[in-house]
């Protein structure tokens, strides 16, 4: 999977499924729909109509289901016919595992997918995750051929034209931000330090013809960022802030995406067990997942200002390692008793929230994290959980999460009952809770929100991914998609504006799109 290359087309072509081996996936209903003549110079001369036919009868989709066309070659796959109201109409989960599971091998390849024009983005961003970048076993680095998956999308329903190639580059743009936050999380700390890590945002700011702002080592110290520094001093690698800007003419906002990107979590010197610690190389899938997202969102065109502000530690041990009982003073000017040095994330976001406020002057400040352990019992493997001051975003983010595959939960926003869990006797706050029962992944949200303040009159949105960062022992790239459609309303792309719960859409008449584009777009 490592050397396969996604290409998005609006016409695969007709090739016999022997030299191409084909796979023709979407819901029961839908593959009903897709005509024969569609779908004939794919499958002949190894496939009849009515064999087609036969297979279309004999899938009882439960929640998925399969069917071999013709050998190992070609194959017919089934989505669940109905999803909740809490998971994606795409049902994006099972576009992945259908795919891994399901389409056969081979060097060039293709998938038929076929849905609705509403699910083609959750859809294309369901089928980068079958194909992660990051592997390091010997028999792939032997293996020289390039291998390709051509997709093509056949849709079905209300506006079901062919796919425009501005729609088809968006999706590149997409799956590759997918892809590249999946490979960094994928890629151990031995490999992926936060020297590298800033080497992948100096490479995404070239290819957008941007310089980073970075803050590393002393400098962090002598500038106030007693969260990033107290947390990654005792590593071999210094920690860093560093910032991507898109700053475009006639922005009416500014925006800022603050992730988490510990390369590393040993819990410091409350140190991890032997069995908690492994997989802590994903620790930095916040960070990874807004790198992502904000070239995607910078090459389709974004109207507003927009800042990636990464917050990059390692939580080693070591003499210099920051103790329980030391008091930090973080960039928000508070102080900080630490009495677990193994909630370093909700400090180093502090920094960054504080710094996005401060010195960015942000209206909208969104947080991504993996944040806590508790989370995935709050909401669960596969969706995010938010936490938010604005009852709108909340709403959004759901409905976000729907639209693009990755989904999203509230959590309880309650700070006047919840933030007395941090009183500290001798600073401003502790940074662990007193009573782990008390909702503790809000109550981390929550720690992060007090360094802006809980009267801050912008919009702040913390996502903690720390469950859907991940399926088994391999990275989503959650959060890309996400970011993409929440904030979609800004683009200048038309997909995008599709799939966003907020800002006005393609549809709206051309004088009420004008009125809008000299207000706030997303506020």
């Amino acid at each position: 999977m490592a050397n396969v290359q996604l290409e998005f087309q609006a016409s695969a072509g007709e090739a016999d499924p022997q030299n191409r081996p084909l796979l023709v996936l979407g819901q029961l209903h839908n593959l009903h729909r897709l005509p024969w003549a569609q779908l004939r110079g794919k499958l002949q001369p190894r496939v009849t109509e009515e064999v087609w036919q036969s297979a279309l009868s004999t899938l009882n989709p439960n929640p998925t289901d399969s069917c071999p066309l013709y050998l190992n070659y070609a194959t017919v796959a089934a989505l669940p016919s109905r999803v909740s109201r809490h998971n994606s109409p795409s049902a994006a989960q099972f576009i992945t595992r259908l795919v891994r599971n399901c389409l056969p091998g081979g060097v060039n390849r293709c998938i038929v997918m076929v849905c609705e024009r509403s699910e083609v983005f959750a859809s294309a961003c369901a089928l980068a995750r079958a194909f992660p970048l990051f592997t390091h076993r010997s028999s792939a680095s032997r293996r020289t051929e390039k291998k390709t998956v051509t997709v093509e999308f056949f849709l079905v329903g209300q506006n079901n034209g062919p796919m425009e190639l501005a729609t088809l580059k968006c999706l590149a743009s997409a799956t590759e931000g997918v892809r590249l936050a999946a490979r960094i999380v994928d890629t151990p700390c031995n490999e992926m330090n936060t020297d590298n890590f800033l080497e992948e945002i100096k490479k995404v700011g070239k290819d957008l013809g941007i310089t980073p702002t970075i803050i590393r080592d002393e400098e962090l110290k002598e500038r106030g960022f007693g969260g990033i520094y107290g947390v990654g001093k005792a590593a071999l690698h210094p920690p860093a802030l560093a910032v991507l800007s898109h700053t475009p003419d006639g922005a009416t906002q500014t925006i800022a995406w603050v992730g988490k990107g510990i390369v590393y979590d040993t819990g410091g010197l409350s140190i991890k067990g032997k069995t908690t610690m492994p997989g802590m190389k994903r620790d930095c899938g916040g960070a990874a997942a807004i790198l992502g997202a904000f070239k995607a969102t910078v090459k389709q065109g974004f109207k507003d200002n927009l800042h990636a502000v990464f917050c990059l530690a390692e939580n080693a041990v070591g003499p210099r390692a920051t103790r329980p009982d030391d008091i930090h003073v973080l960039y928000s000017g508070k102080t900080v008793e630490i009495n677990n040095t193994d909630a370093e994330g909700r400090l180093i976001l502090a920094d960054g929230v504080a710094y996005a406020c401060k010195d960015l002057g942000a209206d909208i400040i969104l947080d991504m994290a993996t944040l806590t352990g508790a989370q995935g019992i709050a909401t669960g493997k596969y969706h995010a959980a938010v936490l938010t001051n604005n009852e709108e975003w909340e709403k959004a983010c759901v409905k976000a999460g729907r639209n693009c595959g990755d989904l999203v939960h509230p959590l309880v926003y309650c700070p006047e009952l919840h933030f007395s869990e941090f009183t500290s006797a001798v600073a401003d706050m502790k940074n662990s809770v007193a009573d782990r029962d008390n909702t503790p992944s809000s109550c981390a949200g929550l720690f992060i929100a007090s360094h802006i303040g809980f009267d801050w009159p912008g919009v702040w949105v913390h996502i903690d991914i720390a469950a859907p960062v991940h399926a088994g022992e391999r990275a989503t790239g959650y959060g890309v998609a996400l970011l993409l459609s929440l904030f979609g309303g800004a683009s200048e792309d038309p997909l995008l504006n599709l799939v966003s719960p907020l800002g006005c859409n393609g549809d709206s008449p051309p004088e009420e799109m004008e009125r809008d584009s000299k207000r706030r777009r997303l506020v």
